[in-house]
């Protein structure tokens, strides 16, 4: 278990992260005040979205507006590749130069970082997220398949190995097994291999069981969506949110 702020991740009902998508300054501030109504435990910036994320002073000053308006609520910011279903691309080199911006601001609470960035970079920024007091978020998306359940664990143990506070995976279904196999990996990796929390999520349609049985198979968190999803099969924050609290009631008695 982890905290951040006053969000205890690992421990209970899986937390609910929304995304932030507006591109920009106006859409985002309407967007955040509307998922401040629905009460998420954690908001995502997914900066990728926004129209002027190429330039880091914008970046910086939307981040600054976000952090007065959401006050001790965690902001997890998120550069999501293009490689890994994000909006646009972006060199390796930007990518750094927006991460250490973010991490060094200390406006935010997590960040995310992608495993297959490379090992010497993802180590940079994982020393450099400890030193300011960021949590990480380590991910890896798949938007075409499934792996095998002993690669999916395998990926989450190498997030762990390189320092990530929370290892996130998310995998595409192509039929009901796969949905089975990433359950299957979740709990094998809660079992045996996690000392952490960590976040797996079957996307899609056919993956949407994934993201609200966290609590059964050891997901700590899922992504609801606010005015718009970030990801296929995303639920409506206010029904996701029902759901996981008659499961926990359910897993109490």
């Amino acid at each position: 278990m982890i905290k951040v702020r006053n969000v205890s991740i690992g421990q209970g009902i899986p937390k609910i992260i929304v995304p932030l998508i507006g591109s920009t300054d106006s859409e985002l501030v309407k967007e955040v005040h509307h998922v401040m109504g629905l009460k998420p435990d954690i908001v995502e910036w997914r900066v990728d979205t926004y129209a002027e994320v190429g330039n880091l002073d914008a970046v910086q000053g939307m981040l600054s507006n976000l952090r007065d308006i959401l006050v001790d609520k965690p902001i997890l910011f998120t550069f999501r590749s293009f490689n890994e279903g994000g909006k646009r691309e972006a060199s390796v080199e930007f990518y750094q130069k927006l991460i250490k911006m973010a991490i060094q601001s200390k406006l935010i609470d997590l960040v995310d970082m992608e495993l297959f960035l490379g090992d010497d970079l993802v180590t940079d920024l994982v020393c450099m997220a400890k030193e300011n007091g960021i949590y990480i978020v380590m991910s890896n998306h798949d938007f075409h398949k499934t792996p095998k359940k002993e690669e999916i664990i395998s990926r989450l143990r190498k997030m762990q190995e390189l320092g990530a506070d929370i290892p996130k995976i998310a995998v595409m279904p192509n039929n009901t097994q796969d949905v089975i196999t990433l359950l299957d990996a979740s709990n094998t990796m809660k079992e045996k291999y996690s000392d952490r929390p960590f976040i797996t999520v079957s996307m899609g349609e056919k993956g949407v069981v994934s993201r609200l049985t966290g609590e059964v198979f050891g997901s700590a968190a899922t992504f609801g969506s606010g005015r718009e999803s970030s990801a296929p099969g995303q639920i409506d924050v206010m029904e996701l949110s029902g759901i996981l609290n008659v499961i926990h009631k359910n897993l109490e008695e």
